[in-house]
C-alpha cells in the first residue's frame, strides 16, 4: 500500500523525524566515561518541561503507570489516607493502584465528562483539622474522556484550608502539551511518560518530585526497590543509573526536549489549543456527534473524545477508519466502548495533518450510517485554521 498509516490516537504520538534519527544509532556503553556528561544536562533541562526550578526529575525505563507507583511507594506508607477522584479509565486505574498498595483512599465518583471536583476536595480538606490526609491526587488530563481539570484551583483549595497534604498530579497527557506549572501550582509529584507530549516511543517514565516529596521519602515505610528514589539519587548525581537505562530513548529525548525548548513552551501550548479548537469545530458540525466533555471548562487540548450519533457503533467507525482509510483513532474505553471514539491531537502535529484525520473520520462515520453532511467538519476546521493562521496569505502578483 502506498503512503503511510495515519496515527491519531492520544498516545503513542507521532515521532518527529529528527527524534527518530537520533535514536537510530548503534548500542552504546551506558557506563562509558562520557555518558554522564550527556545525562546530567538532560536531567537538568527536563525541569523546563515541568516548569520547576526547585524540583528533581527522575527518568526510569518504565511508563507513566510505573511513575504512579514510584510516587506512591517513595513518599507514603501503608494505611495513609489520600483523596482521589474517578472520572475516566485512567483516573480509575490510579485509584485501583493506590488501593492495592494499601492506602486508605477516599474516592470522589464523578460523571464521566467532568473532571476533578475541586469544591469536594476543598470541603473534605477543610474538615480534616487533624491533617490525616497525606496526599491529594488528581488526573490533570483524563485521556479516556478528553477532559482537563484545574490543578491551579486545587492548589488554591489546599492553600486556603492551610492543609499540608502533598499534591500528586498525573500529567502523562498534559506535560509538554498544555499549561503545566509545577512550582507555581505547588505540585509535589508530577507523573509523565515519553509517548505523548515528549514525542517518543513508549518506554520512559518521567517523574518530577518536589523538595517536600523528597523529604517525605525519608519517613515513608512502603516497600520499594526498582523505583527507589535513594538508588536513583545516588547514581544520577554523576549522570548514571542504578540499572540499565533505555539509552536510545534517552538520545531521542534529548532531541525532543530541544525541539520543545526551541519552540517555547508557551508556543507549544498555544499550538495545541489551536489544533484542539479546530477539532472541536469539526465535532460541532457533525450532526449527532458531541464531545464527551460536558462543557468548555472541561475541554482537553490534547484529545477529543466524541460520542458517535445515535445508532452508530463507534467501534465500527474506528475499525472502518483503520481498514479503509489507513487512520488509527482512539477507542472508547470501559463504559465508553462502542459509544465513543477519540482523536488525539497532541505532539508533533499541524493543522493539515489534523484535517486529514477529520476527513477519515467523516468517511468512516458515513460508511457506518451517520447522517452527516460530507465535508462539514473538515470545512469548519479549515475555516478555524485559516482565521487563526500565524500570518496572512498574499494574493498572487502582489508584494508581501
Amino acid at each position: 500500500m502506498s503512503g503511510y498509516h495515519h496515527l491519531f490516537i492520544p498516545g503513542p504520538t507521532n515521532v518527529p523525524e529528527p527524534v527518530r534519527q537520533a535514536m537510530n544509532i548503534p548500542m552504546e556503553d551506558m557506563r562509558a566515561p562520557d555518558f554522564g556528561a550527556f545525562i546530567l544536562p538532560l536531567l537538568e533541562d527536563l525541569k523546563t518541561a515541568f516548569r520547576t526550578e526547585t524540583g528533581r526529575v527522575f527518568v526510569y525505563p518504565s511508563s507513566g503507570t510505573g511513575m504512579w507507583e514510584a510516587a506512591i511507594s517513595n513518599t507514603l506508607s501503608p494505611g495513609d489516607k489520600v483523596l482521589m477522584s474517578r472520572f475516566g479509565q485512567f483516573s480509575h486505574l490510579w485509584v485501583d493502584m493506590a488501593q492495592r498498595l494499601g492506602l486508605d483512599v477516599q474516592v470522589f465518583e464523578v460523571e464521566w465528562g467532568r473532571g476533578v471536583p475541586v469544591e469536594d476536595y476543598a470541603r473534605v480538606l477543610a474538615a480534616d483539622t487533624g491533617h490525616k490526609i497525606r496526599a491529594v491526587m488528581a488526573t490533570h488530563n483524563e485521556t479516556a474522556t478528553g477532559v482537563s481539570s484545574d490543578i491551579r484551583a486545587l492548589r488554591a483549595a489546599l492553600d486556603q484550608t492551610g492543609h499540608p497534604a502533598m499534591l500528586f498530579v498525573d500529567g502523562v497527557s498534559s506535560v509538554g502539551s498544555i499549561p503545566f506549572e509545577m512550582d507555581a501550582w505547588g505540585v509535589d509529584c508530577a507523573v509523565s511518560g515519553s509517548q505523548k507530549g515528549f514525542m517518543l516511543p513508549a518506554g520512559l517514565g518521567i517523574l518530577a518530585v518536589s523538595e517536600k516529596a523528597l523529604a517525605a521519602a525519608k519517613s515513608s515505610t512502603m516497600a520499594r526497590c526498582y523505583f527507589s528514589f535513594d538508588d536513583m539519587i545516588a547514581t544520577n548525581a554523576t549522570g548514571y543509573f542504578p540499572y540499565t537505562p533505555a539509552t536510545q530513548l534517552l538520545r531521542g529525548l534529548r532531541v525532543s526536549l530541544d525541539m520543545l525548548i526551541a519552540e517555547g513552551l508557551e508556543n507549544v501550548w498555544a499550538r495545541h489549543t489551536r489544533l484542539a479548537e479546530g477539532a472541536r469545530a469539526a465535532v460541532a458540525a457533525w450532526e449527532g456527534c458531541e464531545l464527551v466533555a460536558r462543557g468548555p471548562e472541561w475541554h482537553s487540548d490534547t484529545v477529543s473524545a466524541i460520542y458517535a450519533p445515535e445508532g452508530v457503533d463507534a467501534a465500527a467507525v474506528i475499525r472502518t477508519a483503520y481498514e479503509r482509510y489507513q487512520t488509527s483513532l482512539g477507542t472508547g474505553l470501559a463504559r465508553l466502548a462502542g459509544k465513543a471514539f477519540r482523536i488525539g491531537h497532541l505532539g508533533s502535529l499541524n493543522p493539515v495533518m489534523l484535517c486529514g484525520a477529520l476527513s477519515a473520520v467523516e468517511m468512516a462515520l458515513r460508511d457506518n450510517g451517520a447522517r452527516i453532511t460530507p465535508g462539514a467538519g473538515v470545512a469548519a476546521a479549515q475555516e478555524h485554521f485559516r482565521a487563526t493562521a500565524p500570518g496572512k496569505a498574499t494574493a498572487p502578483g502582489k508584494a508581501a
